[in-house]
Parts: C-alpha cells; sequence; structure tokens
C-alpha cells in the first residue's frame, strides 16, 4: 500500500511534468497547452456520455431483478477515469481514456476480478439433513448456542410508543 501512494503521489506528477516538458520540447508550448485543454474537453464529454450509459445499465439491472455489480464497477471506473482526466497531464489523460473507453474498462474489470479472486478464500461446508455432519454443525433447541427465535411483529404509531403505566394493585 505504501508503494501504491508512493507511486502515486511521487512517482506519478514527476513523469507528467517530464512528459508535458518533452511534448512542449517537440511541438512548442502553446500547442501542448492547447493539446492538454482539448483533451480535457474530449475527455468531459466522454465522461458525461459513458456515465450516462452506466447509470443507465445500473437501472436496468435493477429493474430485472439482478445484482448490479458489473455496473457498480463500471460506474466507479467511470468516476475515476474522470477524476484522471480532471488532473492535467498526458499520462493521468491516457489512463482516464483508458477506464472511459467500454473496452479497455471491460478488460480492467476482467483484471481486477481475477486478482481479487486471488486474493479471497472461500469455505462452503454443506450436509445432508439428518446426516451425522449435519447433526456436528447443526446448534440444538435449547442448548447456549442456540440463537433461534420465534416472534411477531406491527407497526406502532407514536401513541403507542409510549410505555404502558403498570396497572395493579400497587396504587390502592
Amino acid at each position: 500500500m505504501a508503494l501504491l501512494l508512493v507511486l502515486i503521489f511521487i512517482v506519478l506528477p514527476v513523469a507528467e511534468i517530464y512528459v508535458i516538458i518533452k511534448v512542449g520540447e517537440a511541438i512548442g508550448v502553446l500547442p501542448t497547452i492547447g493539446l492538454l485543454i482539448l483533451d480535457g474537453f474530449v475527455g468531459a464529454a466522454l465522461l458525461r456520455h459513458q456515465g450516462r450509459a452506466a447509470w443507465r445499465r445500473f437501472n436496468e439491472a435493477l429493474a430485472a431483478g439482478k445484482i448490479p455489480a458489473r455496473e457498480v464497477f463500471d460506474g466507479a471506473m467511470v468516476i475515476v477515469g474522470g477524476a484522471f482526466l480532471l488532473a492535467p497531464g498526458f499520462i493521468t489523460d491516457f489512463i482516464g481514456l483508458l477506464l472511459l473507453i467500454p473496452v479497455s474498462r471491460a478488460m480492467f474489470r476482467g483484471l481486477v476480478s481475477r486478482l481479487a479472486m486471488g486474493r479471497a478464500a472461500f469455505a462452503v461446508r454443506t450436509a445432508r439433513w439428518g446426516s451425522r455432519a449435519h447433526d456436528r454443525y447443526r446448534r440444538r433447541p435449547g442448548s447456549p448456542e442456540s440463537y433461534d427465535y420465534e416472534g411477531s411483529a406491527r407497526e406502532v404509531s407514536e401513541p403507542e410508543r409510549r410505555l404502558p403505566r403498570p396497572s395493579g394493585d400497587d396504587d390502592a
């Protein structure tokens, strides 16, 4: 994690300055500034278009009753890509554009999911009802580790929220 922070806050700005200087030497100062401004406008237009598309796909997945995991990841990548486009420089603009283009975003999504699956560990235990393995994992009713409770619920109106006064022979 510390290495990532060093890369983001020290190496990336130095590399950005180096690339801007080299591009400025090659094409001139004013064309370099114009190119940085132009790719900002193009990136903002692409961000707006891809952001709306990601939002539409998210709502369609919700309406279909599906878990919108892919759509949430795409939306997050569109936001991160937009943030990279806001930073001045050619390297961050290139990374931002890669995160906004659907094809490269899909490749990045696959890479991130493979990395996440490699780091995650899953354990699933299954047993048939009534088997000895099931008895080992089942909590016995009435035992201290049993957490099964039954009950009912109803909506309570505002006047009913106050605790009732105890009624009994104590008032006599």
